[in-house]
């Protein structure tokens, strides 16, 4: 096992700074085109320039872990590039040290880094970006509030609904947002309460909201007559692509969340391949991190020969973004077909390592 050297010392100074000011350019970046169209909406119902203010900051956490593996990549070759451009890596080489052991100097810098990165990206991420949809859509929509948990508000006329959970599911092939522990409270022209219908889950089909496994007490007529009916249909104003704002997207949930929403999904024999597909995603980040990072950095070596650094560097990023696709694409078949996602996640970190290895035995 290879201590901590000088070289490692070396290296991580300038990978590390050469990743922090990449991440900070991007992140900082997103922050402000975000920003921008946020201040086009102020001015609707209580959404004022503050308010846009304090939701560029609860989602810089999402933000910086989404950003951080392209930092990474970046920083690292822009890092191993200053290295080249000043003879120090030269000079490394030049000691006897191999490509390979270089490159895991690398990637002892970045490990630190990206564990506190998914650390934040499994608890300050997702909290930050719940509360700032919370903040968006109370103050966007005076007819919809979302409470503690996630738990859901909404008016509609003389009628109040509130539902403990909501979430996107998909129904005969087409998206559609669930509603589940629903009451449904039904007020007079005088205020007085007269029917409380309480449901297991509510789905709107397109046209009108169907309850399923309905529980009614009426209040009119001076007593309260319960009954109860497997489903029923109720005509509402409630728009569901309103509604759908105030759902967590998957990408957004840690993989805590994801494991609860794929277990209450299978319970009740639904489809949790977007969850699913998240949550493998979420396990394999920093392995993905990683992994593109110690296959770009041997880019930055071509300096010290032929062609420049800036074409290596670009070689190396499009290495990347190929990458990228390739990922996305595997894990979006895998869905489609209903393959594992487990397994369709972790195939394309394994080519990757697998070309990595062959690169190394026969360049190191």
């Amino acid at each position: 096992m290879l201590g901590f050297k000088k070289v490692d010392k070396l290296v991580a100074i300038s990978v590390l700074s050469a990743v922090a000011l990449a991440w900070g350019f991007i992140v900082g970046l997103d922050a402000l085109i975000t920003f921008l169209k946020e201040m086009n909406d102020v001015g609707t119902g209580t959404y004022t320039a503050s308010k846009a203010v304090i939701y560029e900051l609860l989602t810089l956490p999402r933000r910086a872990y989404e950003w951080f593996a392209d930092a990474a990549l970046i920083g690292g070759l822009i890092g191993m590039g200053m290295l080249a451009a000043s003879g120090e890596l030269t000079a490394l080489r030049a000691a006897g040290l191999s490509k390979l052991r270089i490159c895991l100097s690398v990637i002892f810098s970045l490990t630190l880094l990206t564990g506190i990165v998914t650390l934040m990206g499994e608890t300050i991420g997702p909290r930050g970006e719940q509360k700032a949809e919370q903040l968006q859509l109370t103050a966007k929509s005076k007819d919809i509030s979302v409470g503690k948990a996630g738990a859901n508000w909404a008016r509609d006329g003389n009628t109040i609904v509130n539902a403990k959970h909501s979430r996107r599911r998909v129904l005969n092939g087409v998206p559609v947002i669930e509603l589940s522990d629903v009451r449904v409270f039904d007020f007079t022209e005088r205020g007085q309460l007269a029917t409380l219908s309480i449901a297991a889950t509510a789905v709107h089909d397109g046209k009108e909201w169907v309850l399923h496994d309905v529980r009614r007490t009426d209040f009119r007529g001076g007593t309260a007559k319960t009954t109860t009916e497997p489903e029923a249909h109720w005509k509402s104003e409630l728009d569901p692509n309103v509604l759908a704002l105030s759902v967590t997207h998957p990408d957004n949930m840690s993989a805590l969340d994801l494991s609860r929403n794929i277990d209450y999904m299978r319970r009740n024999h639904q489809d949790a391949t977007q969850y699913e597909k998240a949550y493998w995603g979420r396990v394999f980040y920093p392995f993905n991190v990683l992994v593109l990072a110690f296959c770009a950095v041997p880019f930055a070596f071509g300096a010290l020969r032929t062609g420049g650094l800036g074409k290596r560097l670009f070689i190396g990023m499009a290495l990347a973004i190929s990458y990228y696709f390739v990922q996305r694409s595997m894990v979006n078949m895998g869905a489609v077909y209903n393959f594992n996602m487990a397994v369709a996640n972790a195939l394309p970190f394994l080519l990757l390592a697998a070309a990595a290895f062959v690169y190394f035995r026969r360049h190191a």
